[in-house]
């Protein structure tokens, strides 16, 4: 269905101009509708990955409008602050054209712009201070009524028995032998992956709404001041425990190399961008956090490193089928350069920890 045709079915303001594919996203097709009186982002959602739009759309209101709700309690500006989602001409929360395609829209942030990578502790740090501010308004939101768009997200003792050994004994003898000293990497630390789900069942961290996508490129800057205006991207919005959204921004925002990066020599855990993120994100989050997940913040960026990485080997064993990638052994290089950022981690967990704890 022509795109033109897609947007005649949401409740826009004004008549169209242009509409052009935008971005370079690698789950949603995305679309940027130029209107007199607004503009407009039109996604096609991947139904592969997200398989129930419905409960996917509900997470996404309900997280919004209790976002504009509290912003505007705060007298903040509920149209930058948050990202405002637009209903059909039928009231519904997404499109479905007849061959089954599911699409949806909301306001594009005005005057905003987004990074793909932090060239200074200060910009990493201001991240945090969004994906806080996040944490800190959905504070009191109901998290048990959100729906699990990607079930066992990060349960990281689930992915091991349920993915991570099925992959060990559909590998072949040769695969195996290749990857003896991963393998024992991950097997070594099998007690390690099960701290935050005891705890959780014991009630002592609260479930709380996760963003699940903390990664730079999904905060908007506003063009001219250049502190942050909103969080974007909710589709992995669902519940879980705040140290996962701060252990991967972690994982992903202070390591001194690219995820990909083959040379481990490269691969280490930058103390000044953690210190960074943690004084941004605590800043907003700390009044909010318990003294028990505050004490794991450190350990969140090991574990879900850790789990990262053999998310990276189990695919690499079962034939690279589910991330994407560019060459055969990539995943592999992914593996072992998340493996050597586990062992920084270890090494520096107690200046980590010291740095958290310092911060009021």
């Amino acid at each position: 269905m022509d795109i033109r045709e897609i947007v005649k079915n949401f409740d826009f303001d004004g008549e169209l101009l242009d509409v052009r594919e935008f971005g370079s996203g690698h789950i949603n097709r995305t679309f940027i509708a130029e209107y007199t009186d607004n503009r407009y982002v039109v996604q096609k959602i991947n139904t592969t990955v997200f398989k129930n739009p419905d409960e996917l759309m509900q997470n996404v209101f309900a997280v919004t409008d209790y976002l504009r709700e509290v912003i505007e309690a705060n007298g903040g500006d509920s149209e930058r602050e948050t990202l405002h989602f637009i209903k059909t001409l039928d009231g519904d929360n997404y499109f479905k054209t007849p061959d089954g395609e599911c699409w949806r829209a909301y306001v594009f942030v005005k005057d905003s712009v987004c990074y793909d990578s932090a060239d200074t502790p200060e910009l990493f740090g201001k991240s945090g201070a969004a994906f806080g501010r996040f944490q800190k308004m959905l504070a009191d939101f109901p998290a048990k009524t959100l729906h699990e768009t990607i079930p066992n997200f990060h349960n990281t003792p689930w992915r091991f028995e349920n993915e991570f050994l099925p992959s060990l004994f559909a590998a072949d003898d040769a695969l195996l032998t290749e990857c003896e000293d991963d393998i024992e990497f991950v097997t070594s630390r099998r007690s390690d992956m099960e701290v935050f789900t005891v705890l959780q069942e014991s009630g002592a961290l609260p479930l709380r709404v996760t963003h699940n996508d903390t990664k730079l490129n999904n905060v908007m800057f506003d063009k001219k001041t250049g502190e942050c205006v909103c969080v974007i991207d909710l589709d992995t919005v669902m519940p879980g425990l705040a140290l996962y959204d701060f252990g991967d921004s972690i994982r992903f925002g202070a390591s001194t190399a690219a995820e990909d990066e083959s040379n481990l020599e490269k691969v280490s855990l930058d103390l000044d961008y953690f210190r960074a993120y943690a004084e941004g994100y605590l800043s907003e989050a700390g009044e909010t956090l318990s003294y028990r997940e505050k004490k794991q913040l450190a350990y969140s960026a090991k574990l879900i490193t850790l789990e990262c990485g053999m998310r990276f080997l189990t695919d690499y064993l079962n034939g690279n089928i589910y991330f994407k990638t560019d060459y055969g052994k990539q995943n592999l290089v992914r593996a072992r350069n998340q493996f050597k950022l586990v062992l920084d981690i270890e090494s520096k967990l107690d200046e980590m920890n010291k740095i958290v704890m310092s911060i009021k």
